[in-house]
C-alpha cells in the first residue's frame, strides 16, 4: 500500500493518533531528569537519524503540503491529494448495506473524539441499515479474532483501523478475500484493501512544528525535544523531519527525551531543563497531548513561555489564546473517521475511489487560531473533528 518504514503506528499515549503498540522494556529517559542524551553524545544536537527515515518519503510528504486537494472545499474529510483513482465496479449492489468495523481502541480522547464522529457518520445514511463494530481494545490478537468474526457476519463492506501492522497484515488479507476493506489511520502490509486513507502522514507533522520554531527563535537560541516514545514509525518520522530542519538551522537542541505521554512526567522534564539551561527558548513536541503541562513548567518558574509546538486539542488551544503564547499545531485530523463509511458507500455504489486516500493535514497558526477554539468543548477534544454539523454535536463529544 506504501512503503513498510511510513506505515502508521501509534503508541498508548498518542493522543493525535491514538494508536496502541506495546511500550519497549526501556525507554531513552527513564526519569524526569534531563539524561545523557543522544544530543550530548554526538555533539550534533539532534543525535542519529531515526532508521525509520525514508528519503522519498519525506520529500513527499513535504510536496504534498503544498497541494491542492480535490473535493469539496468545505468538506476535508471528502478531499484527496492526488489521488490514482481504481474502479470498484466489481462490489456495486444494490439494497440495505451491512457496515461492518474493527477498531484498534477506543483508548485514548483522539479515538474517543473520531470513534463518536463515525457514528454520527453513520447515522447521515439510511442506506446502512445495520452497522456491527468490535473493539479490540488494543490487543492483536483480539482484533484477529474481530476480523474473521465480522467476515462471517455478512457484511457488506468491512472498515479497518489496525492496532499494529506486520500482526494483523494477514488477517486483513483473508479478509480482502471475502469482502471489500477499507483500512485508516494506520495501515497493514499489503495492497489488497480498496483504499487506504489518511492524512499526510507524521513528516509533515514534525517538519510543520520544526520550521516554525526556527522562523520564530534567534540563532543560537536552545530548544528541548519532547517525544513520547522511540520505536514508533509515526513518532520516529515526525521527530527525524523535525531533526532534518534543526540540523539546517543555527539552533541548538539541548535535549530530546521521553515523556511516555504523561504530563507530570512532561512538567518535571520541562522544569529540569529550566534549572539545568537557566533559559529554554523553543519546546517542539511530536504530540500535544501534554503541552499544557509544557506551558505549566514555564510558569511555575515565573518565566515566559517561549515558541512551543502543541496540537488542536482544546486546552492547548485555550491556553494559547488566553496567554498569547507564540505557538503552532500541527494536526493529524479526527476527521479521517468519517472518511472510511463515506469510501465504503462509494466502493458499494460502484464508484472510483483513491488506491491510497490522502487527506489534507492542516496546521493551527496564530492567524486561525480563533476557527479552532471552542470553549464550549472540553478540554480534550480535538478540533479537527469535522464534526460540527453532524447529529447530536455538540453534546455528543461533551460539549455544551
Amino acid at each position: 500500500m506504501r512503503h513498510k518504514s511510513t506505515i502508521l503506528l501509534f503508541a498508548t499515549a498518542l493522543a493525535v493518533a491514538g494508536c496502541t503498540t506495546d511500550k519497549p522494556a526501556a525507554t531513552a529517559s527513564q526519569s524526569a531528569k534531563p539524561s545523557a542524551s543522544a544530543s550530548e553524545a554526538t555533539g550534533s544536537g539532534t543525535g542519529e537519524q531515526s532508521k525509520f527515515f525514508v528519503q522519498a518519503d519525506y520529500d513527499a510528504q513535504l510536496a504534498m503540503r503544498g497541494k491542492t486537494p480535490q473535493g469539496p472545499a468545505d468538506k476535508p474529510w471528502e478531499q484527496a491529494i492526488d489521488p490514482q483513482m481504481v474502479s470498484t465496479a466489481k462490489y456495486k449492489k444494490s439494497g440495505n448495506i451491512h457496515l461492518c468495523f474493527s477498531n484498534a481502541a477506543v483508548n485514548n480522547p483522539w479515538r474517543q473524539v473520531g470513534w463518536k464522529s463515525m457514528q454520527a457518520e453513520v447515522s447521515t445514511h439510511k442506506e446502512i441499515t445495520k452497522f456491527t463494530a468490535l473493539d479490540a481494545e488494543g490487543k492483536d490478537d483480539k482484533q484477529i479474532t474481530d476480523i474473521a468474526e465480522l467476515t462471517g457476519k455478512g457484511c457488506d463492506a468491512l472498515i479497518v483501523s489496525p492496532n499494529t501492522t506486520a500482526t494483523l497484515t494477514p488477517a486483513v488479507k483473508a479478509a480482502c478475500e471475502k469482502v471489500p476493506v477499507i483500512v485508516f489511520d494506520r495501515g497493514v502490509e499489503t495492497d489488497c484493501p480498496v483504499t487506504f486513507i489518511n492524512p499526510i502522514g507524521g513528516y509533515a507533522f514534525g517538519a510543520d512544528g520544526a520550521e516554525f520554531l526556527v522562523e520564530k527563535v534567534p540563532a543560537g537560541g536552545k530548544i528541548l525535544a519532547l517525544r513520547i516514545l522511540p520505536g514508533v514509525d509515526v513518532l520516529e518520522t515526525r521527530w527525524s523531519a523535525a531533526k532534518v530542519s534543526f540540523d539546517k538551522s543555527q539552533l541548538k537542541v539541548v535535549g530530546v527525551e521521553f515523556t511516555d505521554g504523561d504530563a507530570a512526567k512532561t512538567k518535571n522534564i520541562v522544569t529540569d531543563y529550566i534549572q539545568r539551561f537557566g533559559k529554554i527558548d523553543g519546546v517542539w513536541m511530536d504530540a500535544g497531548a501534554t503541552a499544557v503541562a509544557a506551558i505549566e513548567a514555564f510558569e511555575d518558574a515565573g518565566l515566559p513561555v517561549p515558541p512551543i509546538v502543541g496540537e488542536d486539542q482544546q486546552d492547548f488551544l485555550q491556553k494559547w489564546k488566553q496567554n498569547n503564547l507564540t505557538a503552532i499545531a500541527p494536526t493529524y485530523p479526527t476527521y479521517q473517521w468519517r472518511t472510511p463509511v463515506i469510501a465504503a458507500l462509494k466502493i458499494l455504489k460502484g464508484e472510483e475511489v483513491p488506491k491510497t486516500w490522502k487527506l489534507p493535514q492542516p496546521k493551527i497558526t496564530s492567524d486561525n487560531l480563533d476557527k479552532y477554539l471552542q470553549p464550549n468543548m472540553p478540554p480534550l477534544h480535538y478540533a479537527l473533528c469535522g464534526c460540527e454539523a453532524l447529529p447530536g454535536y455538540p453534546q455528543t463529544w461533551g460539549g455544551k
